[in-house]
């Protein structure tokens, strides 16, 4: 078990409590969401290729097929879908919507980020897989727009994850959002779309932050 007995009060929910399942074989097994759900090793920082030549290729690849993935976090949400309709069609771009975290590779937050919602962004993040870009839509996401001084929104986003572009407005318009892909493009070309990296790396920083706004921290400190 990853939790100690000091903190186990804090996972004492029925989401988390171990149960019999059933499975289509018509076998039952034991289901625990901590260990099962949940992972405690920590982020690992993945070194380029040896060979730039590979690294070259591969950073081209990547730039050509971004997998996005489609959590509203805001009002700009309501400019994500207007990019894959015929007249704007980020396909041509490759660029591509998925449900899901395991599928992506592009984080969208768009535009002002609840803390409770910010928890879930954590998790959402960390259970993509590397490499991994964040695109932050919005003054929001720069100093918390108009909500700068709300008691229950953040200021800025990159005290939390890290963010690789940053497309401005409020909201920022369809074309705005593309220029901002074709500047991720241009980043993971160049080798410059480190953030995932830069997450492993400053680690304990960030989950110090995360940890010093979410008050009801009640999951495993990495939770992929």
């Amino acid at each position: 078990m990853m939790v100690d007995d000091k903190n186990k009060k804090k996972f004492d929910n029925p989401h988390y409590a171990k149960r019999e399942v059933i499975g289509p074989d018509g076998k039952s097994f034991i289901v625990d969401p901590m260990n099962d759900y949940f992972c405690d090793a920590r982020p690992k920082v993945h070194e380029p290729n040896i060979i730039p030549a590979v690294e070259k290729f591969l950073n081209w690849a990547r730039s050509k097929s971004l997998w996005v993935l489609g959590f509203g976090t805001g009002c700009g949400s309501i400019e994500i879908p207007p990019l894959i309709t015929p007249r704007f069609d980020v396909f041509r771009f490759g660029i591509q919507m998925r449900p899901t975290p395991r599928q992506s590779n592009v984080f969208i937050i768009s535009g002002y980020l609840s803390v409770k919602t910010l928890k879930r962004v954590i998790r959402s993040y960390e259970q993509m897989q590397n490499p991994k870009y964040v695109l932050a839509l919005g003054s929001c996401t720069v100093n918390g727009g108009m909500y700068y001084d709300s008691y229950n929104t953040i200021n800025r986003l990159d005290y939390y994850l890290p963010v690789d572009v940053y497309i401005a407005g409020c909201m920022p318009r369809p074309e705005a959002i593309i220029a901002g892909f074709n500047k991720l493009k241009e980043l993971i070309r160049e080798g410059k779309g480190e953030g995932a990296n830069l997450y492993a790396k400053n680690f304990d920083w960030y989950k110090a932050n995360q940890k010093k706004i979410i008050k009801d921290w009640n999951m495993p400190d990495y939770n992929w």
